[in-house]
C-alpha cells in the first residue's frame, strides 16, 4: 500500500502598513535608532522562515519599504481594519499559492520576534482552532490592570481556548484571591477559511460595545486558542513609544 505523505502546513505573513494615524501620522516610517521601525518588523518576519509581505495603501512607505529591498503589495481599497486589508491581499496576490495559515502581525510591534511568530503558526497547526493568538500572563499588581487600552482574556487552561477578551478587568475577583491574569497580545493566526469568513461577517453586538475586533468571531461561532509568551512586547502607538522601544533594543 503506498504511503501518503503529509504535506507541511504553508504560512504566510500578512502586515498592514497605513500612513494615515490619528495619533501617529506616518507611524511605519518612523525611527528606531536611525532604521525605519517596519524594517524591525520586516527583519522579525523573515527570521520566522515564513513568507511574508507588507500591505499597504501609501506611496511614501511603498517607497520606503522597495528601498530596503522587503517584499510589499498594494491595497488601496477604503477598507477601516487591517484584517480587511490584509484578506483583500490575499485574495488578489496569494491565493493561488496554496497557504494553509495567514498570519496578521501589526506594523507598529517591532519586538514581537519571528521565533514567536513561527510558535504561534506552528502551535495553529496542531490545533483545532479557526484562529490563533498569544497572551502574556500577568500579575494582578501589575499597573496596566485597570488600562482600558490593554486588553485582556480570560481561556481555558484545558482547552487553550480563549473564551472571552475585554477591556476591563476580568476574570472578576470576588475572594480577593488576586489570581494572574492575561493580556492579549494583537498578532493572530487564520485558517484561509477563517479569515476569509470572518472579513464577510457583519459587526457584533460586544464588538461595537467594547470595540474590540476579535468578539465578532467569538459571537458567531469562530474559535480562538492561544498560547502564552514570555517576552515583554511594546506597541508603538504615540511618538512617545519610541524612546520605549529604543531602550530595549540598546
Amino acid at each position: 500500500m503506498e504511503k501518503v505523505v503529509k504535506r507541511m502546513a504553508k504560512f504566510l505573513i500578512l502586515v498592514p502598513a497605513r500612513y494615515g494615524s490619528s495619533r501617529f501620522p506616518g507611524k511605519p516610517l518612523a525611527k528606531i535608532h536611525n532604521k525605519m521601525m517596519i524594517e524591525y518588523v520586516i527583519q522579525n518576519c523573515k527570521s520566522s522562515g515564513f513568507d511574508y509581505s507588507i500591505v499597504t495603501d501609501s506611496d511614501e512607505i511603498e517607497s520606503g519599504i522597495r528601498g530596503i529591498g522587503g517584499n510589499i503589495v498594494r491595497v488601496d481599497d477604503d477598507v477601516t481594519t487591517g484584517s480587511a486589508r490584509i484578506a483583500l491581499a490575499y485574495q488578489r496576490f496569494f491565493k493561488n499559492n496554496n497557504y494553509d495559515y495567514i498570519i496578521n502581525v501589526q506594523g507598529d510591534e517591532p519586538l514581537l520576534l519571528g521565533e514567536t511568530m513561527k510558535r504561534i503558526g506552528e502551535a495553529h497547526a496542531n490545533s483545532p482552532f479557526d484562529i490563533y493568538t498569544a497572551l502574556k500572563k500577568r500579575e494582578w499588581s501589575y499597573s496596566e490592570r485597570e488600562n482600558p487600552n490593554v486588553v485582556k482574556c480570560v481561556k481555558s487552561d484545558i482547552t487553550h481556548q480563549c473564551l472571552y477578551f475585554s477591556r476591563s478587568t476580568i476574570p472578576y475577583d470576588r475572594d480577593g484571591s488576586k489570581p494572574n491574569w492575561f493580556q492579549h497580545v494583537g498578532v493572530y493566526s487564520y485558517k484561509v477559511a477563517a479569515l476569509e469568513k470572518f472579513v464577510e461577517l457583519d459587526d457584533s453586538g460586544l464588538e461595537n460595545i467594547e470595540k474590540l475586533e476579535q468578539l465578532r468571531a467569538l459571537e458567531n461561532g469562530l474559535t480562538i486558542g492561544a498560547i502564552e509568551i514570555e517576552e515583554n512586547l511594546i506597541g508603538v502607538d504615540t511618538p512617545e513609544d519610541i524612546k520605549r522601544v529604543e531602550k530595549v533594543l540598546m
